[in-house]
């Protein structure tokens, strides 16, 4: 009698692929539209963009230091129990930004409960999840389906939440998306994610004994590749969340209307859910850290242009189709290049660590582009330090070395 051979990449349930990219889109989706949010609150409220930056800031900060952890719980206990806590984590803190009275009120719902569902329902657990299902050679296609239908999804929210905001006010619409965020806890079901490719699937498919997680720990923070990865990472969240958080209202102090900063956002989530899909494939067939070094390069000319050009609805739409184009490709590519060294076993965890650099640099992004606009009355500053940090992360992917050392993992844990 033959023990069950672990399914082949041909065969890839459509529905595990379906509903991660689900939860995705929920998750940054819902993150990805709150700087729409950000003038009609503050307006009712009569706070400064400070207030809404620092709450914004917190949570990523919120999202990087715990990210490792909820990895963890994620590895050890599987990634249907850590989403579905993550999902109503996330719909509670939706529920209270549309109420909350004062800026410790929006920092906690904002910046606490929903870093707290971050961490739970984006790509440490998800893609943690899938990498242990899905044979080695696929990874980057199945990272990249999963991202590419998040990103449509997140395209989609863009409009319909304007359109709430313009129809019921910014309110009713965060309750709406609160409701949202707890219904798709019912797709965690769906994501089983026990191994069932390489040597953590043990033979045909079956339990090997794991190696512990202490080891896998003090192999990456003794090694170079591990550090390089977390501080190119950096530039990444600072970028993002500076364009996330303030593009729309830069683009309004410039005298662009709303709908211009509408069709950005839209346009970046757009071309993301292609961008995802093309830099996991790309990582299949290609070194990954070449392609992030050329990614962040593509990204921060981008920037560069965009800052020096005067402003035009061409020059935004060109910039808002590159920007998407490598929003989030660096996730897969990241991913892969901890897996290629590292293995999947404890990629959740491995992750969740690098993510920490990418969520102190966006909680810088996202507090200090309002901190220096309520100081200076300008964005520049900012413009010119992503450009900065940018250029600086091309330099440090470019000596990582990918050589797997998965091997040498298990021969210490024998």
């Amino acid at each position: 009698m033959h023990a069950p051979s672990a399914r082949s990449p041909s065969s890839q349930p459509w529905a595990l692929l379906l509903c991660a990219g689900l939860v995705l889109g929920m998750s940054m989706g819902s993150r990805h539209v709150q700087g729409l949010f950000m003038l009609p609150l503050l307006g009712e409220r009569g706070w400064g963009r400070e207030a809404f930056s620092f709450a914004l800031g917190l949570q990523a900060l919120v999202w990087g230091l715990l990210q490792p952890v909820v990895g963890w719980l994620a590895d050890r206990f599987g990634t249907r129990r850590v989403i579905v806590l993550g999902c109503g984590l996330y719909a509670l803190g939706l529920a209270i930004e549309s109420w909350a009275p004062t800026p410790a009120g929006l920092s906690w719902g904002v910046g606490v409960l929903i870093g707290l569902g971050l961490t739970a329902t984006t790509f440490s657990v998800v893609y943690g999840g899938l990498a242990r299902r899905v044979e080695p050679s696929r990874r980057g296609w199945a990272q990249g389906i999963a991202g590419g239908i998040g990103g449509l999804i997140q395209f989609a929210l863009v409009p319909l939440v304007q359109a709430g905001i313009g129809s019921m006010g910014w309110s009713p619409t965060l309750l709406g998306m609160a409701a949202c965020a707890a219904l798709t806890a019912g797709t965690a079901w769906v994501l089983d994610d026990r191994p069932q490719f390489g040597p953590e699937a043990g033979h045909q498919g079956g339990p090997a004994a794991p190696v512990p997680v202490g080891p896998v720990l003090r192999r990456a923070l003794g090694h170079s590749g591990f550090w390089l990865l977390n501080l190119g990472f950096l530039s990444c969240g600072f970028q993002l969340a500076f364009l996330g958080t303030h593009l729309p209202a830069y683009l309004r102090d410039a005298g662009m209307s709303a709908a211009d900063g509408v069709a950005a956002i839209a346009l970046i989530a757009l071309t993301n859910a292609f961008g995802v899909y093309a830099c996991g494939r790309l990582g299949d067939l290609y070194r990954r850290k070449y392609l992030l070094a050329g990614l962040y390069g593509v990204r921060t000319a981008a920037m560069l242009v965009f800052f020096l050009l005067p402003l035009s609805a061409v020059s935004l739409w060109i910039f808002a189709i590159v920007m998407g184009a490598t929003w989030l490709g660096t996730v897969p590519l990241t991913t892969g290049v901890l897996a290629e060294i590292f293995g999947v076993r404890y990629l959740g965890t491995l992750f969740g660590l690098v993510f920490l650099g990418h969520q102190a640099g966006g909680f810088a992004g996202a507090w200090l582009g309002g901190l220096l606009f309520d100081a200076t009355g300008s964005y520049s500053g900012m413009w010119l330090l992503s450009i900065g940090l940018g250029l600086a992360s091309i330099a440090l992917h470019l000596p990582i070395r990918d050589r797997s050392i998965e091997s040498e993992l298990a021969l210490q844990a024998a």
